[in-house]
């Protein structure tokens, strides 16, 4: 695939992945092993750029992450405190940079280059200051919701505990992955406040900030089946493995 030089990624992967176990395997969540390679592998190796053009947000035994992918850049995550705060860490690394940002999760090792693909062609094409990747789940359950107006403009996303009951019918969700203009995130950052259910930096809030200030924000939304699935248990990394064994 050829590589982008107008495009970085921001890769989170600052996790400590209790439900995986990972304090008793002695590894940071996405060093995971999924058919003999780490989780965080398979994201970088989709991703439609690479080296220093990634940036890898590490925090719990993060000496392991930098000592593994030594091309990579990375920013640490002193405390956990959302997907937002996330960010926020790596934006002394962005600082600058005029061109786009893809943001996405070490722990999703099912999304395909296509996906990231036509994320970044999608976000280029409309002009958007933020494309954000939704799909479509028959029991969306903990994901956020795509809350759209009543001609499915794009409104906001709400994370499933602050929703409201009749957001929780909702079936498009958010994947957690996006592709922000650079100049934009960084100033929208500051306005991302802690006021919601679990007081911490939400990324999700980014989006209608940015429609307060007359940005654009779009949504790419495809038919993203296994590709939506993170790895936080044991049950779900053999899952994730089957589908990798098997090629998709």
């Amino acid at each position: 695939m050829e590589k982008r030089h107008d495009l970085k990624a921001v890769v989170l992967a600052a996790g400590k992945g209790t439900r995986l176990n990972s304090d008793g395997a002695g590894i940071p969540k996405v060093m995971r092993t999924a058919a003999g390679r780490p989780l965080i592998s398979y994201v970088l190796d989709a991703l439609p750029v690479a080296g220093k053009d990634v940036i890898i947000v590490v925090g719990y035994m993060r000496e392991q992450v930098i000592a593994a992918f030594p091309d990579n850049e990375f920013a640490v995550q002193e405390e956990q405190r959302g997907t937002g705060h996330a960010v926020m860490s790596a934006a002394p690394a962005l600082k600058g940079f005029e061109g786009d940002v893809i943001v996405c999760c070490g722990d999703m090792p099912l999304v395909t280059p296509a996906t990231y693909a036509a994320m970044a062609e999608e976000h280029r094409r409309s002009g958007n200051a933020c494309t954000i990747l939704s799909g479509y789940m028959d029991e969306p359950g903990s994901y956020g919701r795509i809350v759209r107006d009543d001609e499915g403009n794009f409104l906001s996303i709400t994370e499933a505990r602050d929703c409201t009951p009749e957001q929780l019918e909702i079936n498009e969700i958010n994947s957690g992955l996006y592709v922000f203009d650079c100049r934009k995130l960084l100033h929208s950052l500051g306005d991302v406040s802690t006021d919601n259910a679990q007081g911490e930096y939400y990324l999700t809030d980014v989006p209608a900030i940015m429609l307060r200030r007359g940005w654009k924000v779009g949504v790419c939304a495809r038919d993203l089946g296994d590709e939506l699935m993170g790895v936080n248990t044991m049950q779900e990394l053999e899952k994730a493995e089957s589908i990798i064994k098997e090629g998709r």
